[in-house]
């Protein structure tokens, strides 16, 4: 009589081992190329926030508008040559630009700097001021706010809009994100430090944030050549 083998039992611990294993392969290739939902890279609450009331607009009427909310991809900086100008770039403030605590803006270098007392810059970044000729070199106060704003002639939404002056229209001219229109950014972030706007201060929405805690009403701003 021959040996009787033993019956072959299917190893479903390595198969299973073998499957999850698998699995976390296909989510990690998944996840890095953005196909699936969720991780810090979601937009705060903030990108999908909608007014609940009217708000001022840009152009001084009251709206009842959502804030439509652009892909997380808008928002993101994929340009390293942008950052590495920025890093590279002259952030020293500029001369003669006011006493105090104030926000400056340099239209020469489209560059905004947030400075505390005895001249401590406590943030400054690269915006898109107007590419117009309507807004003059001086000192300022802020003299409105709205946290959501639709800008004049159905021109987008926009949020954290700080506004120190009008322009020769009678429009006002501020600091805002830059605006979005059915979903889609205006600009994008890798062209701040560029002139593209109409006659405001476009910022990064961090950015934006960032100063509208830092200017209440009746903040100074300077704006130089």
């Amino acid at each position: 009589m021959g040996r009787h083998r033993a019956p072959v039992r299917p190893r479903y611990g390595r198969i299973s081992a073998l499957g999850a294993a698998l699995l976390v392969t296909l989510v990690a290739v998944l996840g890095g190329t953005g196909v699936l939902p969720g991780g810090p890279a979601d937009p705060g609450p903030e990108h999908a926030e909608q007014a609940s009331a009217p708000v001022a607009g840009a152009g001084g009427r009251a709206v009842r508008e959502p804030a439509t909310a652009p892909s997380r991809a808008a928002y993101a900086v994929v340009d390293a040559a942008a950052q590495a100008a920025e890093l590279s770039a002259d952030t020293s403030l500029p001369p003669a630009s006011g006493e105090g605590r104030r926000v400056v803006y340099s239209e020469g270098r489209q560059r905004v700097w947030l400075v505390e007392d005895a001249d401590r810059v406590a943030h400054t970044y690269l915006v898109s001021g107007t590419v117009y000729d309507n807004l003059e070199p001086g000192t300022y106060e802020v003299y409105s706010r709205s946290e959501d704003a639709v800008g004049i002639d159905d021109s987008g939404t926009m949020k954290w809009f700080v506004r120190f002056t009008r322009g020769p229209s009678g429009a006002a001219i501020g600091f805002h994100d830059i605006p979005v229109k059915d979903g889609v950014l205006l600009q994008g972030v890798d062209e701040l430090g560029t002139p593209t706007s109409h006659g405001c201060i476009r910022q990064r929405r961090s950015d934006a944030r960032l100063l509208w805690d830092f200017a209440p009403l009746g903040t100074t701003v300077v704006v130089t050549r």
